[in-house]
């Protein structure tokens, strides 16, 4: 059995791997990061112009017709414009090169940036919910119409900015709190619409606050997941798409190990994944082994950083002392 059972593949990074004569020795497997993923500056550009646009003209609406959801949804999509610029500021600020003093870089500002973003939308959520309360005991006439075309507006312009962002949500934490806001603003504007729909066929007026709170609701229980995963992140857990235990029991079972310890896995940003660990292996390691154990570690698990220190010799708890 070896570290890597498959050929070489050419990642496109610039790897190394060493190793000392002595008792232990290190192995780095280093990878030189770009920006983000290519086009996602210009789709942050083209959603936050198309929301700060609507959000002047849903506002202007929304004051016209006394439509609590349709003011509600433009504070909503006015926190979502500054989410958008957040998730965008730290993307790029992911991309820049480290420094003798920050020596990852600001990589881990896209963590920062999701938890971030995930407290707005939940407070945003608690003002909407209070006001809808209050509508109940102050109840306001609203223009069903406007809240209609308007609304309607909003679904086509939120659905569209939410699909810029819907390819890169599965793979960037940063990325999927982008496009939840603007899913989530796409939710509210459809509320608003059928709200209206309401208003219109049958005078419920009640409903707006009615749908408002529905969908608060619906939102704060998807965004609740994104604020946990955020702080794990943030607390460097291990990240939710890694397996420690099948991590420490592939490298227990690689050939010439006898003992792994002081194994630690955190996430540097919301795309990558570091590794630290100590290998007892009584025969060492060369450099062709630390080079294959690096490779297989990020095309199995995920992990471009990895760090790995071959010890010799059993020193048991010696490192934490």
């Amino acid at each position: 059995m070896t570290p890597h059972d498959h050929n070489h593949n050419d990642h496109g990074h610039d790897d190394h791997a060493h190793s000392s004569a002595g008792a232990a020795g290190h192995g780095h497997h280093h990878h030189d990061h770009g920006p983000p993923p290519e086009g996602y500056g210009g789709r942050f550009a083209a959603g936050i112009a198309l929301n700060l646009a609507f959000v002047f003209i849903e506002a202007g609406y929304g004051y016209l017709a006394g439509s609590l959801a349709l003011l509600a949804d433009a504070g909503h999509n006015f926190s979502d414009v500054l989410s958008l610029g957040l998730a965008w500021g730290a993307a790029g600020l992911a991309g820049s090169k480290p420094s003798p003093r920050r020596t990852y870089g600001y990589r881990r500002v896209t963590i920062l940036a999701s938890l971030l973003s995930a407290g707005m939308l939940l407070l945003a959520m608690g003002g909407i919910a209070w006001e809808a309360i209050g509508r109940f005991s102050e109840p306001a006439p609203l223009n069903g119409m406007t809240m209609i075309v308007v609304a309607g507006i909003g679904v086509v312009i939120n659905t569209a900015t939410a699909l810029l962002f819907a390819s890169g949500r599965h793979g960037d934490l940063n990325i999927r709190a982008a496009f939840l806001h603007m899913a989530a603003d796409a939710l509210l504007s459809l509320g608003v619409v059928i709200g209206g729909i309401a208003i219109l066929m049958y005078g419920w007026q009640w409903l707006d606050p009615v749908i408002s709170l529905i969908i608060v609701a619906a939102i704060v229980w998807g965004t609740w997941d994104l604020l946990r995963e955020s702080l794990e992140l943030a607390t460097d857990a291990v990240p939710r798409g890694i397996d420690p235990v099948a991590v420490s029991a592939w490298l227990n079972a690689l050939p010439g190990v006898t003992r792994v310890h002081d194994l630690h896995i955190w996430a540097m940003s919301t795309t990558e994944n570091a590794l630290t660990v100590h290998l007892v292996m009584p025969d060492g390691g060369d450099d062709h082994f630390l080079h294959e154990f690096t490779e297989a570690l990020e095309e199995r698990f995920g992990i471009g950083h990895t760090t790995v220190q071959i010890e010799r010799v059993d020193v048991g708890d010696g490192c934490r002392r």
